[in-house]
């Protein structure tokens, strides 16, 4: 069986660098066995944001693009604070917020980005959680994406 640092060598995946706080808090509280991320947002390898309002500046491929390099920055956080992919157990929740135009209603298939990359490096069991998908308006930065996200630790 595959770790999933090994799965994610085998996807090709390459994160970005664990971002820092930019504001008063951590970006990972662990208790108990939970592992609770704080919001990320969609950074890049070198280090810059996507920005945009999803279904004005971005449609919804990058939107969903978007999603997932959350997801990779979320990987990058976990990978940082823990050591290893190989601490996580499960994806709990996840809560997905979009910078979205008034007239946009595709969330969920934005936040799929990110729901999908968990559920190819953690596998379908243990990489789909409980999800919310909503839009917001606007998100700090003009971030494209926000997304936090509960694990439960081996």
């Amino acid at each position: 069986m595959n770790t999933f640092e090994q799965r994610l060598t085998q996807l090709g995946v390459i994160l970005p660098p664990a971002p820092e706080p930019v504001a008063v808090y951590k970006p990972l509280v662990i208790q108990g066995n939970l592992a609770y991320v704080s919001g990320h947002g969609p950074v890049q390898t070198d280090g810059t944001l996507i920005k945009g309002v999803v279904g004005r500046d971005l449609d919804l491929a990058a939107g969903h693009a978007a999603a997932r390099q959350v997801g990779l920055a979320i990987l990058a956080t976990l990978r940082a604070r823990l050591g290893s992919l190989n601490s996580v157990k499960r994806v709990i929740k996840v809560l997905g917020m979009v910078n979205s135009a008034p007239d946009f209603y595709d969330h969920p298939q934005v936040i799929n980005g990110c729901s999908e990359l968990f559920a190819e490096v953690f596998g379908a069991d243990a990489g789909i959680g409980a999800r919310s998908a909503v839009g917001m308006g606007p998100l700090p930065g003009n971030i494209a994406v926000e997304i936090e996200a509960i694990f439960e630790l081996v």
